[in-house]
């Protein structure tokens, strides 16, 4: 049994993690400015919003609307230190005087004024980004949306956008991918409703193969179920020749056969074909769409998360993560901009039901109705 543990390690557990680095640059920023306000026209583009500190940032903005004073004015009075004071204390009520003399006593070089900015900016930079990509995973996960896969597309242009504004912010440098590990990729889909919209587009791919020949838009990595991302492979195989009898052949020598999954389960999915190729091929397009963009989303709030990636390794990291998406998402527009209006098919009768066990293991014979 462990040894009780002391007050002083209960004081270390409830104890506030301690300040990144980017709240003393936010400090050292301030106490610079408040010592010699004329370096406010040397610190480049700043905003108060770019503070990750409320009050920082409200002093910030009490210090752009207050006149800056002649520097002996300012040497002699402390006139303009109190006038920005009376400023932000209207919105930052827990600001104080002694908070003013906090933060010139942390800035160690005043003349750094311009670098504490770089490195304020920088940080800002890495929380957009980040509310940026948790957007994109929102979007991306919320079924509650009409229309998902295009708001997930819009939300997907305005990160690439953001990445754009970014690059011209910050210079490149050597060594400009980040080495943060990769997280794991979220699990697919794989809800009755997924599998159903697979199993049906395997079986009318196969009623119909020379239209399923023109899906080149659909790969098999867009399948969520490997079995079925199998069968895809059989399907595309076979051109010409497809037929339920002769995919499961092609199934039988791809080993399909010999994980649990008997002939009679597989002529059962590739015998009830409704609607038509294209509508269930865009349906399971739309999900690997949906599922990308989680992943680049989770990857570059990764990057974000790793206070070893400099701002530049971040856009390229990102910028790299958004590829992957913008691929599977070429496809998407290309399956759902047809050039030829598309044939209605009938529903076909389903295969006589034949001997044999009840199917264990995906996949399982479609449903008749939807």
């Amino acid at each position: 049994m462990p040894p009780p543990s002391t007050s002083d390690e209960n004081d270390d557990l409830d104890a506030p993690p301690p300040p990144r680095p980017g709240h003393y640059a936010e400090q050292s920023l301030l106490g610079a400015l408040l010592l010699d306000p004329h370096r406010l026209d040397e610190i480049g583009p700043l905003e108060s919003g770019h503070f990750s500190n409320h009050t920082h940032g409200e002093l910030f903005r009490a210090m752009r609307s207050a006149p800056v004073p002649k520097a002996e004015q300012h040497r002699a009075s402390p006139a303009w230190l109190n006038t920005v004071l009376d400023a932000a204390r209207p919105h930052a009520p827990g600001l104080t005087a002694s908070y003013l003399h906090t933060v010139i006593q942390v800035c160690p070089w005043p003349s750094h004024a311009a670098t504490y900015a770089r490195m304020v900016r920088a940080d800002h930079a890495r929380r957009s980004l980040r509310l940026h990509a948790e957007r994109l995973a929102q979007t991306a996960a919320d079924t509650t949306l009409p229309h998902r896969a295009q708001a997930t597309v819009q939300q997907a242009d305005t990160l690439a956008q953001f990445l754009d504004d970014l690059s011209g912010r910050f210079a490149p440098h050597p060594g400009s991918l980040p080495r943060t590990p990769l997280p794991p990729s979220p699990a697919r889909d794989t809800s009755e409703d997924a599998l159903d919209e697979e199993r049906l587009l395997i079986a009318t791919a196969t009623a119909y193969p020379a239209e399923a020949r023109e899906m080149r838009w659909l790969v098999p990595e867009d399948f969520a179920l490997p079995v079925h991302m199998a069968l895809w492979q059989c399907l595309t195989a076979l051109a010409r020749r497809g037929d339920p009898v002769t995919v499961l052949w092609e199934a039988q020598h791809r080993g399909l056969l010999t994980h649990g999954t008997t002939s009679t389960d597989l002529l059962a999915l590739l015998s009830t074909p409704v609607a038509s190729p294209e509508h269930w091929g865009e349906k399971v397009l739309e999900r690997a769409l949906l599922s990308r963009a989680q992943t680049a989303a989770l990857r570059i709030a990764a990057f974000t998360d790793d206070p070893a990636t400099s701002p530049h390794q971040l856009i390229t990291g990102s910028r790299r993560a958004l590829a992957e998406l913008t691929a599977v998402r070429s496809r998407w527009h290309q399956a759902t901009t047809p050039a030829t209006p598309r044939t209605a098919h009938p529903a076909r009768t389903p295969a006589a039901p034949r001997a044999g066990p009840t199917p264990r293991s995906a996949p399982l014979p479609v449903r008749a109705t939807r």
